[in-house]
């Protein structure tokens, strides 16, 4: 549930409670001399702790899923390529590269 700040226009007293928003609204129809005060919202930014990190044993279930799958985004991403498959692949797309240049040239 949410929490209010509430402040009581006679006295000038400052208070947060914590209910729904159909309790905040009949509260303050009840109330006429408190209003609402809007306050800044309370954003969390990120998330820490061991709960938040992957552990060593999926990140190992991941490099055995790339393994599998050597042409996935999850391979150049988690898998371990040897010097052969980087330079394999480097020529691979420079091949790629060229050709596509000449059926772009032949088109028109």
């Amino acid at each position: 549930m949410p929490s209010y700040t509430f402040e009581n226009k006679k006295t000038g007293k400052v208070w947060t409670d914590i209910m729904t928003i159909a309790e905040m609204e009949k509260y303050l129809k009840k109330n006429k001399s408190v209003r609402q005060i809007i306050t800044s919202v309370n954003i969390v930014a990120g998330v820490s702790g061991m709960s938040y990190r992957s552990d060593k044993g999926w990140n190992e279930t991941l490099s055995k899923i790339a393994e599998k799958h050597p042409q996935s985004k999850l391979a150049n991403d988690m898998g371990t390529k040897s010097t052969k498959q980087i330079k394999t692949e480097q020529v691979m797309a420079k091949h790629r590269k060229k050709w596509a240049s000449k059926r772009n040239a032949k088109s028109k």
